[in-house]
């Protein structure tokens, strides 16, 4: 097996004593991924580096998660901090509500640390209550979202893009409207409500792919299949790569959240055993080269 050297773009660090993290913090609630109990503890930087200790990770790129939504640049602050003391994470995606009056100033704040690239604002809406992340669909379309929207360009910033596929037109246009954005789908599209709706997911992310903008993180498998193995996975990992791709796509962990359903080492051995046969700069571009160059690291 080829040990080349992996960015995780996608993972996620918090400390519940020195910080408020609502879903964490006040204690479980129904969600798309199910009981999420046995995460609700600190997940520190050096536990996130002691479980991707087998892997041949270099670097990585850690994603909101719920912080205080009083003080997104909080986090941001904090995360600078443990890059400084332990060079994790190189690359830093926050949050910022891109509707609100004040977000050029949220946006301005996060901006004054070096490892900071983007804005992720989650955009999952779904007709069942526990799978919804907002309380009504089209917002990316509403005119003061935009707005904030249109800021990212301006002070070049990546938006992290996560829905579900239902939504996949809806971000086209988005991604169609403003072509000088990077916009990266979190997830594989988080395609959750089970294998008969993956023929419809299928046509989202061919969609959503025809738009130039748009690179797509495989990751989060285990969110929509919690039993998940190396054969039920593939479909996703291969279509995925179909639609957008060797040179726009890349894998990650979702840890420790993927964490509820297998080991950092069954993540990536899963994706190197699907892509044992790819040329090797395929590979290359995949496990490392993608992620350094979408997230400037």
């Amino acid at each position: 097996m080829d040990d080349f050297p992996i960015i995780d773009p996608h993972h996620h660090l918090w400390d519940l004593d020195k910080h408020y993290y609502p879903w964490l913090t006040d204690g479980p609630k129904p969600i798309v991924f199910g009981d999420y109990s046995p995460i609700i503890r600190n997940y520190r930087i050096e536990d996130y580096l002691a479980d991707a200790r087998n892997q041949n990770v270099v670097k990585s790129v850690h994603l909101d998660v719920g912080f205080d939504p009083r003080d997104p640049v909080g986090e941001t602050r904090w995360l600078q901090q443990v890059a400084d003391a332990h060079g994790f994470p190189h690359g830093i995606v926050g949050y910022a509500d891109l509707a609100a009056p004040d977000v050029r100033d949220v946006l301005e704040g996060h901006r004054t640390f070096p490892n900071f690239r983007g804005i992720r604002q989650s955009l999952n809406y779904h007709p069942d209550p526990v799978k919804t992340y907002l309380d009504r669909p089209g917002v990316s379309r509403e005119p003061a979202w935009r707005r904030g929207f249109k800021l990212l360009r301006d002070l070049e910033l990546s938006f992290d893009l996560q829905l579900y596929y239902p939504q996949m037109e809806e971000a086209y246009d988005l991604a169609r409207a403003f072509p000088d954005t990077q916009i990266i789908l979190n997830h594989t599209g988080m395609q959750v409500d089970g294998m008969e709706h993956f023929d419809a997911w299928k046509a989202g992310m061919h969609r959503l792919a025809a738009a130039p903008n748009v690179a797509c993180k495989i990751s989060g498998l285990g969110m929509g299949d919690w039993t998940w193995t190396t054969d039920s996975i593939k479909p996703y990992v291969l279509e995925a790569i179909a639609a957008f791709g060797v040179d726009r796509c890349m894998f990650a962990s979702n840890f420790p959240v993927d964490k509820l359903f297998s080991s950092y080492d069954r993540i990536f051995d899963a994706f190197k055993a699907i892509t044992v046969d790819f040329p090797t700069g395929d590979k290359r571009k995949l496990f490392h080269d993608n992620a350094e160059q979408f997230y400037r690291l």
